[in-house]
């Protein structure tokens, strides 16, 4: 049999992943639009509870941009400028950006992962995919 003689050779791949809260996604976007905007925010993701200011895409890049220039050597400038440039690619890539496209991405700020019997895990700041958050609310735990 050749591939030619093969079914599955002709049938549609077809890749799925979950779907994110659309809540959620509205609620970035609208943090999207205000850089210094931030809103203390509780996930459920998959290694654990995650909690932090929810920050839009734009504070995230110029946050870690200034985070890293604080670190010497010339890596660390390279590294600064590696969301800015992720982006222009990205914009190349699709063209001019459908400005009614949802988020797919959620990023926070002196975030807390809270994950099983390990102590609380700090991070100055955090990126995830939002299809990987199983739940949410406003606010931080007590």
């Amino acid at each position: 049999m050749n591939d030619s003689d093969d079914p599955a050779r002709d049938a549609l791949t077809v890749v799925t992943e979950p779907v994110p809260d659309l809540q959620l996604q509205l609620l970035i976007r609208l943090l999207n639009r205000e850089i210094r905007s931030g809103l203390p925010l509780t996930l459920a993701v998959p290694a654990g509870v995650l909690h932090g200011d929810v920050i839009g895409h734009e504070a995230w890049k110029a946050e870690w941009s200034r985070s890293l220039r604080q670190v010497e050597g010339e890596g660390a400038n390279l590294l600064a400028e590696f969301p800015e440039t992720v982006d222009q690619g990205i914009k190349e890539m699709r063209g001019d950006e459908d400005p009614g496209q949802l988020p797919r991405w959620i990023h926070l700020r002196d975030a807390t992962l809270v994950c099983g019997g390990a102590g609380p895990l700090r991070l100055p700041l955090w990126r995830g995919r939002l299809a990987d958050v199983s739940g949410w609310a406003l606010g931080r735990p007590e």
